[in-house]
């Protein structure tokens, strides 16, 4: 996996569990697939089931690409393109329906027809599509006709609220599907999801957006609550299996309505920052940070450099005092004119959205930095993720370039 500034390259997408979970949900409710793992033979369910949940990860098979080439630059380029495109989406949808049911005569399973499957996959492609654009890295939804990225800035990429909402509903189906066995299984999924927890919150800590303890104590007793309370006197049975499903995707439409709601409230925030210090706005956005819908990352680009302003939602606008930093840009140089002059340095540049350039010299030896502010800086003492390194001599050969690694 390409790996940028130290960092594994889940910065450049919505993780492809989370896809996964999302098509599967999406088959029980909307085309009544049943689970994909089962004690039964392989049914018509099943395959709907395990097709749109294919069709909802396959669009992250451009990452394959990474693994046979040394080229640097394709996650900028590359990533979240062709295989994200809406263009190309029905040639794909095709293909995948073509080769379920060249494996379904195969195999002897009772398949859904071709057209059927074909718009199954198209489902789980669009459902993909659909979460990578409400996020912030930009997909290029319109290639190869136009190489643009939309980013839609509701949710960050690694969103375990999100993910929760998608995957807790299809288990507790699962848990609550027959009365045999159901307070073992009760208990053991709890378990599981409170050690879940507890690995999400160390990972959340590394990445520089920590819980407290009251937060994680409270998500284990809400999972205590929505696991195990059912089981007493088996009430949870009285809940039919589609029911926990459509909870489920209720639920995270709802949340996603509530980040829509936030980026708007967050994005005014933003304007009226600009607006009061009087800035020279050449770009402003609100980006989501985790782990709450509360907090946002407001920026604003202008011809000097970036300006940046943390947002807490809960806190009421105009009563808190504004407090934010500036990023300038590094004054102009022969060096800096050098640079981006470079094709890789275009790239960056381009695919940047909240571009920075830094300059500093190594005894006689000149580096220019070009980073995206849009992604959060993980740790004070190192560099941004997205940021690209060119070293030159005193004079003006290129001694080295690249991603910056830790």
């Amino acid at each position: 996996m390409l790996r940028l500034g130290g960092k594994a390259s889940w910065l450049g997408r919505m993780d492809t569990i989370t896809h996964g979970i999302a098509g599967a949900l999406i088959s029980k409710v909307v085309f009544r697939g049943e689970d994909m793992l089962s004690a039964k033979p392989m049914n018509r369910a099943r395959i709907i089931t395990w097709s749109l949940m294919l069709g909802a990860i396959f669009p992250d098979s451009d990452i394959l690409r990474d693994w046979f080439s040394s080229d640097q630059m394709l996650i900028v380029t590359w990533h979240r393109s062709i295989t994200h495109s809406l263009v190309c989406m029905p040639f794909f949808a095709l293909a995948l329906a073509a080769i379920t049911r060249w494996v379904a005569r195969w195999r002897k399973w009772d398949a859904p027809s071709f057209l059927a499957l074909a718009g199954i996959y198209a489902a789980g492609i669009l459902s993909h599509i659909f979460l990578d654009l409400v996020t912030t890295f930009g997909t290029m939804i319109w290639s190869p006709v136009k190489w643009s990225r939309p980013a839609w800035d509701l949710i960050f990429i690694i969103d375990f609220t999100f993910t929760a909402l998608l995957l807790c509903p299809q288990i507790l189906a699962w848990v609550y599907r027959q009365a045999e066995g159901l307070k073992n299984r009760a208990i053991i999924t709890w378990s599981v999801l409170v050690l879940a927890s507890l690995g999400a919150a160390a990972l959340l800590k590394i990445v520089g957006a920590p819980i407290s303890a009251q937060t994680a104590l409270t998500i284990i007793l809400i999972l205590a609550v929505v696991f195990l309370l059912p089981a007493l006197g088996f009430r949870g049975l009285r809940v039919p299996y589609a029911t926990w499903n459509r909870a489920g995707l209720g639920a995270a439409l709802l949340y996603l309505a509530a980040a829509f709601y936030a980026h708007r409230v967050a994005f005014e925030r933003v304007e009226k920052f600009a607006s009061l210090l009087e800035l020279q706005v050449q770009s402003l956005g609100a980006l989501p940070l985790p782990p709450s819908l509360w907090h946002w990352d407001g920026l604003v680009n202008t011809p000097q450099g970036v300006y940046e302003v943390r947002l807490d939602l809960s806190e009421p606008a105009g009563l808190a005092p504004i407090e934010h930093r500036y990023y300038p840009d590094a004054l102009p140089n022969p060096y800096i004119d050098a640079a981006k002059r470079l094709p890789e340095v275009r790239q960056v540049l381009w695919f940047s959205r909240f571009p920075l350039t830094r300059f500093h010299k190594e005894g006689n030896d000149a580096i220019v930095e070009f980073s995206d502010l849009r992604f959060p800086q993980v740790q004070k003492d190192r560099p941004a993720s997205f940021t690209y390194r060119v070293k030159m001599d005193e004079s003006g050969r290129i001694i080295s370039k690249g991603w910056v690694r830790e």
